[in-house]
């Protein structure tokens, strides 16, 4: 599975979360919004998107920042995860999701997919 992901970054330093639901896999845990590649798509067609149908927000600039496979028990998935700054991000949840803005020092407090760990300390090193 090709999914990808958006680290959104407002003015005041806090990225943004989404809540996946609790029905789906990983349901309940805190996630970068995003989603799966559809056949066709590139990387960037899909995360704008991915990301205009969760937030109906519109993807100004966006740069990679990691990309990483994860194997769970039953499947793996290609993280292709994108960083973008806008200093005040309009964020709509379309998908009655819960979203929050966290600090840096938050991320790591939060639960999370295992996937993510790698991509957390790689937003840290953002601000090192």
């Amino acid at each position: 599975m090709h999914v990808v992901a958006l680290v959104l970054e407002n003015h005041q330093g806090e990225i943004l979360v989404s809540k996946r639901a609790n029905d789906k896999d990983q349901g309940g845990l805190w996630e970068f919004p995003g989603g799966k590649v559809e056949a066709g798509e590139t990387r960037v067609q899909a995360l704008t998107r991915e990301i205009k149908e969760e937030l109906n927000y519109t993807l100004r600039d966006a740069s990679p920042l990691k990309c990483i496979t994860h194997k769970y028990e039953t499947y793996s998935v290609k993280l292709d995860v994108w960083y973008s700054k806008d200093d005040n991000p309009v964020v709509f949840s379309n998908e009655n999701q819960p979203l929050k803005w966290v600090n840096y020092s938050q991320l790591k407090l939060l639960s999370m997919p295992k996937a993510d760990e790698p991509i957390i300390n790689a937003i840290l090193n953002l601000k090192t």
